[in-house]
Parts: structure tokens; sequence; C-alpha cells
């Protein structure tokens, strides 16, 4: 039984799998890991081993905690994962794309693959039928979007993600929300598009907080799964335990 513990900037995802099953996952702020912790470990005193995903910044203190116990694995650029990594500066490259590159070769091996993380940023992460990761594209999210409008404009006023009532807004608030979400929109359908084109075959894969959002907003096919960067971590850490 592994524990995925996902850290971001904020929050932590905690996750539980039985081999390739998620049975359990919740998500808490940072400054409740040790309690939060401490409960999973009670509710599930049978988890053998640990991955540590940290976008965000979990304390050293916090890691030697978790390793009183449990076997650990601290993701890293350094990690043995089920891909060939062929990006030119792997050591800049986010654990969390790691994460997902690693899900798609478990859930569609030998297949080129888009992956699509919608989150804070926008990730684009493509991996080839010989399980060649080469790269991809980053932008910023609907958030940051939204943020980004607000913060570097006099007058633009900070607004809840809302799916725009038409393309041409016809106020303020509607305008942004027609700029901000159908931007988003048509840059995904069209990246998808380019690759596509290049690979008829291609399977693309939708995941990240915004997912469930778009995905039903957009007019290319897809896969999505809420669900996909735990998938990976679990998958290396098994992948490191054999």
């Amino acid at each position: 039984m592994n524990l995925i513990v996902d850290v971001g900037n904020t929050f932590v995802k905690f996750a539980v799998f039985e081999e390739d099953n998620l049975i359990w996952k919740d998500a808490f702020k940072l400054s409740q890991f040790r309690k939060e912790y401490k409960l999973i470990k009670k509710q599930f005193p049978k988890l053998k081993s640990i991955i540590v995903s940290s976008v965000g910044r979990l304390d050293d203190k916090d890691v030697n905690f978790l390793k009183k116990n449990l076997k650990v694995l601290e993701l890293d650029w350094t990690t043995k994962v089920p891909f060939k990594n062929e990006y030119q500066t792997p050591r800049t490259l986010g654990v969390d794309r790691i994460a997902l590159v690693s899900a798609s070769v478990l859930n569609f091996p030998e297949t080129n693959a888009l992956i699509i993380d919608a989150g804070t940023c926008i990730t684009y992460d493509f991996v080839t039928q010989k399980n060649a990761y080469i790269g991809g594209a980053i932008s910023p999210g609907l958030r940051l979007r939204y943020k980004t409008l607000n913060n570097l404009t006099a007058n633009l006023p900070l607004l809840d993600t809302e799916k725009p009532a038409g393309l041409t807004g016809n106020s303020t608030e509607s305008s942004i929300h027609s700029g901000v979400v159908m931007g988003i929109i048509k840059e995904i359908d069209g990246i998808i598009d380019e690759y596509r084109d290049k690979y008829p075959d291609l399977t693309v894969i939708l995941t990240g907080g915004d997912a469930k959002f778009l995905s039903n907003q957009l007019k290319n096919s897809i896969f999505a799964n809420s669900n996909f960067l735990l998938e990976g971590l679990n998958f290396i850490l098994e992948f490191n335990s054999k």
C-alpha cells in the first residue's frame, strides 16, 4: 500500500493506492501536514512506501518526519522513470510534468500522447509511441490570466471564473470572461490541432484543477482524468520498487 504526497504552494494532496487502484485521497493546507499524516497512518496501518512530489515548499523536517517509519522516495530529475527523457534541460523539468508523462506511459503505452495539465499554469507535454518525452509548452492558466488583468491594469476587476455567454462581450465583465476563457479554449484546441496534423493517431489527456470546467468547451476529443498526476506518482514509486 502506497502513500502519494503531492505538495503544492498552499495545499497538499494525499492519496492511498493499493497496487494500481486509488482507494482514498484528500487535500488540506500545508500547515496541517503532520496532523493529517498521523491520521492517515492510523486509517491505513498497512502503508509501506511513500513518494513525495513537491512543487511548493515542504520543510526538510517534514520529509524526515515521514522517513521515521516508512520508505520515502523524493521525486526529482534524477529519479528513475519509465520513459526516455529527451528534454534538453532535465534538471529544470518540473516533478509534476515528470509524473504526468509517467501516467501517460502507464495508461497509454506505445502511444503518441499529449498531456494537458490545466492548473495555475497550463502545461503541454508530448510523449512519443516509443515512450520518449520530447517536451511541450507552458502558458498562464485561467486564474493567472484573470489575476494578471486585474494586477497589471488600473481599472479591470478581478472576477471569478465563469463560462462566457458568447464570443462577443457586451460589458467589461463579459469581455474579460470571453477573452480569458475563449482565449484558453482556442489556445488548447489550436495546439491539439497542430499536434494532430503531425501525429494523426494522437491521444490527448486533459487533467488538472480546471479540466472539468474546460473539457466540455473543447471541440477536440480528449480523455479527462483528474487523478492522472497521482496515478503517475504511484507508477514511479512502483517502478523504483522493482
